[in-house]
């Protein structure tokens, strides 16, 4: 559908902050673990060993709640079948018990004590060559002793999970490309031997068609609800106080960030920078008439937003002053299509259709995927991609992304919000559990469809407190693109 747009003032509402912090239950990451064991074992693994490290702990973060702050870490798996279970293999049709065994955690110096906070049994090794250069290396044991005590064997099938999965299309031996310091991989191989095999088994964590991390449970969503609406906020601050004359730093000052970890560099410029996207800022003076562009993640959000530093076109450089119609408008029309078609059983590729059916032109730039799945990493994977037959599902949480690149003096415009699909069941759960955050998505969905102008389907839940708000002119915050209603 082709909605006409329009640039009008709308008041947009306090949507508040958090005054309730959800968390991750200690039995829901048990639950997360037998899940894991399970396909592991059925994909007939012997063990399994899950790589974190400060850039890449997502994964290991949602098997345990244990995020690796200066160093790598490792947790291993044991998966070899019982003695009681005798010669059955994992191919026969019968039932096969899970061995129930505590996984190990390696870290190193600094980790052995953080480790503590991990809210479910677990079994610490320290290793200390993941510390940091310099720090002591005389207390534990070589990497190959430690795996081997801890499930791998020679003969052995083990998996690895890192953060990227590979194809058929990067090698025929695809499988066995792994993503972790080749003194782990080298390890792992040498110790299975030759009748052994090391595989990549990342895509049974991420994979957008059956990866277990990408369908979240209420508190997972509540807590990526209580991320966003901060990370959200902080730019909302800068939307309604950026003045020219404001050095970049000043302008983050804005944010009122409190702390909580990141998922990406905070990306905030202007001027010949913006164009880039990704720049820290700087002691640059943001000056009037110039493209300005701004990001702030946090484990499980992210958003984005971009313009120009003018009050309204008549501010912009003479070739440009049909910024809006040329660029803003249509993106704003495909962007509001995205939102209104999304849901459940939803495919990648109809999405994909629809952003480059709007601004599919090379004057609009747009190479990445229109839209991904978000977690603690901030794209953990994409299921929008030309041709995709991948169908959305009620627990997924997806970041609105689609970015425009002129590569040319109408610089770009952007949205990145984040949202959440939920069946009728887990949107009873959330209001139940979490009140506080349901009253912020309902007031959100609310403003968006009464407003805005943008309808969506019952199991779309915004989570941004700028939810689909553009002022293409930075400096009137309220000059907001709307679908003009009939």
């Amino acid at each position: 559908m082709v909605h006409n747009v329009k640039l009008a003032e709308a008041e947009l509402p306090e949507f508040g902050l958090p005054t309730v912090e959800p968390t991750i239950p200690a039995d829901t990451y048990l639950k997360r673990i037998k899940v894991a064991q399970n396909l592991w074992y059925w994909r007939r693994l012997s063990a399994v060993v899950v790589y974190g490290d400060r850039e890449h702990s997502p994964n290991l973060a949602y098997l345990t709640g244990y995020d690796p702050r200066f160093e790598e870490s490792l947790l291993i798996f044991n998966l070899e079948p019982d003695a009681a279970e005798g010669e059955v293999t994992r191919t026969d049709m019968i039932p096969l018990r899970v061995p129930e065994r505590t996984p190990t955690l390696l870290v190193g110096n600094e980790g052995w004590g953080y480790a503590d906070l991990i809210p479910i049994p677990i079994k610490k090794v320290l290793y200390q060559n993941f510390s940091l250069p310099g720090q002591p290396r005389d207390r534990s044991d070589s990497l190959a002793a430690i795996l081997r005590a801890a499930g791998v064997s020679e003969g052995g099938r083990v998996g690895v999970v890192g953060w990227k999965a590979f194809s058929e299309k990067d090698s025929e031996q695809y499988q066995h490309m792994l993503d972790v310091p080749s003194y782990i991989a080298d390890t792992l191989r040498s110790l299975v031997g030759e009748k052994g095999e090391v595989i990549n088994i990342t895509d049974t964590v991420i994979d957008p068609v059956d990866g277990f991390k990408n369908i979240n449970d209420v508190d997972q969503l509540a807590a990526f609800e209580f991320s966003a609406t901060h990370s959200s906020q902080a730019l909302r601050n800068v939307m309604f106080g950026l003045q020219p004359g404001m050095t970049e730093y000043d302008a983050v000052r804005l944010m009122e960030l409190n702390g909580m970890p990141h998922s990406v560099h905070l990306m905030l410029s202007s001027g010949a920078r913006a164009k880039y996207g990704l720049p820290s800022p700087s002691l640059k003076v943001i000056e009037q008439g110039e493209p300005f562009t701004m990001a702030v993640g946090l484990w499980g959000s992210l958003n984005a937003r971009a313009g120009f530093v003018v009050h309204d076109e008549s501010e912009l450089p003479a070739g440009i002053r049909d910024y809006v119609a040329k660029l803003v408008a249509p993106y704003y029309q495909a962007v509001v299509d995205w939102y209104e078609h999304i849901g459940i059983g939803v495919t990648g590729g109809e999405l994909y259709d629809i952003i480059h059916r709007h601004i599919g032109d090379a004057f609009f730039g747009v190479s990445l995927n229109p839209g991904h799945l978000i977690h603690l990493d901030e794209w953990a994977h994409s299921p929008v991609y030309k041709d995709s037959t991948v169908p959305l599902k009620s627990g997924m949480a997806l970041q609105v992304d689609v970015i425009p690149a002129t590569g040319g003096e109408y610089y770009t415009t952007n949205i990145e919000d984040g949202i959440a699909l939920a069946d009728e069941e887990l949107r009873a759960a959330f209001a139940e559990q979490y009140p506080e955050a349901w009253g912020r998505i309902q007031a959100r969905r609310d403003f968006m469809q009464n407003v805005l102008g943008i309808t969506l389907k019952p199991e779309v839940l915004p989570f941004s407190n700028i939810p689909a708000y553009l002022p293409p002119y930075l400096l009137s915050p309220k000059r907001v693109m709307q679908v003009v209603k009939s």
